[in-house]
């Protein structure tokens, strides 16, 4: 299997290139990417505790999903595809900021991306990619907060950029 591309980016989220994914991340170099952050009616958050063989971040608990869009592919499409992927399931999807963030990892790789937020709503329950996520829980905001602040360990980074600085663009 070819692995994946990524979109290489500049600061303004122009398309400057393409690059295998790994490569990307060995060489922190900025590129584009998603994170889908999913609510059910009574305002909580689905969130997932990634797969326990992930090259990085394993078993820490993060957004209801997160990957890279694919040349030619909306924010929204490859939301909603990695959604399906790694959830089992889709729903309508809004874009609403985007940023740049840079984490690096244990591992020697770097997250260099420039992130575009998506938000949903579904009241179901997920059928899991157990190559892509261990469990998910649903959980209201200001208890994740609180659990995010006592066990910080626990989370990807990415999350708690995001919940840090975006927390109010996330919210319904």
């Amino acid at each position: 299997m070819k692995e994946e591309q990524v979109i290489l980016v500049n600061e303004k989220d122009e398309q400057i290139g393409l690059m295998p994914k790994m490569e990307a991340h060995e060489k922190a170099l900025l590129h584009r990417a998603f994170s889908v952050f999913v609510f059910n009616d009574q305002n909580e958050l689905m969130i997932q505790q990634r797969a326990l063989g992930k090259y990085h971040s394993p078993g820490l608990w993060t957004n209801t999903c997160c990957s890279h869009q694919r040349e030619g592919e909306s924010n929204i499409e490859a939301g909603k595809r990695r959604l399906q992927e790694e959830m089992g399931f889709t729903t309508e999807l809004k874009d609403t900021i985007s940023f740049i963030y840079k984490a690096p990892f244990d591992n020697g790789l770097t997250e260099h991306e420039f992130d575009h937020i998506l938000v949903g709503n579904y009241n179901g329950e997920p059928v899991l990619n157990p190559e892509e996520a261990h469990a998910y829980k649903w959980i209201g905001l200001e208890e994740l907060k609180k659990d995010m602040s006592k066990n910080p360990d626990n989370y990807t980074e990415w999350f708690k950029i995001i919940f840090d600085k975006y927390y109010k663009h996330i919210q319904q």
